[in-house]
């Protein structure tokens, strides 16, 4: 039985994935007492005695936590955005070409941002088969549930007081500046990062991320794209479909669901590729316990919900 180590359990991330793996039997979590949590040689106890440690932390503990492992038998899998473009991380994305076979033998590992693996699910094989160029300017955008926003917005949202005003969607990221993008450009081989226009609104989880093309900044046709999403993603968690909801997408439609759905739609002339998944699940929690379940030996989709 492998022991699994949840360091910063009590967060959004970090509860998804302990209710995950909670419900296996293959599976020891060990868990800290409440009143050492915050005690460094407590941490690196805990630590270096987990065969596969999750950081569920904001980016500078994360990186002091990395800094508390001494074993080297211990993976590493970081849900923050401190490790997501060191080369000294395997990133934790098993789908793109390669991955697989270098998150088995890994053991540190950046889990991908919620955001970024929308982006990168579309515009990765892309780049990767050459329809699209190195030097391609794209525009992207993001749709997210209000729980990416951690217990802060949560407790926002939830509120009773905020409810009219959290009504309507709101844009954020409106500096160009977001975390994600570092990992997107990087990730798919990007002369330019994209503009990016992420928006939060009243759901708790669900995300659908948009790439729109036109036809002449392409080298392939809608069809061909849809047929090399159906060969690329043949595997994991990731899939393509062509289904929407008579006429509508729902950003909302695999909440509680841990793999992501690949669609192409529009005309000969727009083209609009849509990525859609759970923000907690392939955006976070999903994708961390899949990467471990490749490091540690177990089937890759085993206890996750597809």
């Amino acid at each position: 039985m492998k022991k699994v180590f949840i360091d910063g359990s009590a967060g959004t991330t970090g509860l998804r994935i302990h209710e995950r793996l909670s419900a296996r039997g293959d599976i020891e979590l060990l868990e800290i007492p409440e009143a050492q949590r915050k005690d460094p040689a407590v941490r690196s106890e805990y630590l270096n005695a987990a065969d596969a440690a999750f950081l569920c932390l904001p980016d500078d503990a994360a990186r002091e936590a990395v800094s508390l492992v001494t074993s080297p038998d211990t993976v590493v899998i970081d849900t923050s955005t401190a490790h997501r473009t060191n080369d000294a991380f395997v990133y934790g994305f098993p789908e793109l070409t390669g991955q697989r076979e270098k998150i088995r033998t890994a053991k540190r590992i950046a889990n991908p941002g919620c955001h970024a693996t929308g982006f990168i699910a579309l515009v990765r094989p892309l780049k990767e088969t050459g329809l699209l160029k190195e030097t391609a300017r794209l525009s992207c955008f993001s749709l997210t549930g209000y729980s990416g926003g951690g217990k802060k917005m949560i407790a926002d949202y939830e509120a009773p007081e905020n409810g009219e005003a959290l009504l309507a969607p709101r844009m954020y990221g409106l500096g160009q500046t977001h975390k994600h993008l570092p990992e997107m450009q990087k990730v798919c081989g990007l002369d330019n990062a994209p503009i990016f226009c992420p928006v939060v609104s009243s759901y708790y989880a669900g995300m659908q991320v948009t790439v729109p093309l036109f036809r002449a900044d392409v080298k392939g046709t809608a069809e061909e794209i849809k047929a090399l999403y159906r060969s690329y993603y043949n595997g994991g968690a990731v899939n393509y479909a062509d289904t929407d909801e008579n006429g509508f997408l729902s950003a909302g439609v695999f909440a509680g669901n841990d793999g992501l759905t690949v669609s192409v739609f529009g005309n000969e002339d727009r083209i609009l590729l849509v990525s859609r998944f759970d923000n907690l699940g392939k955006g976070a929690s999903g994708a961390a316990i899949q990467n471990m379940n490749l490091a540690l030996g177990f089937e890759e989709t085993a206890g996750l919900i597809l």
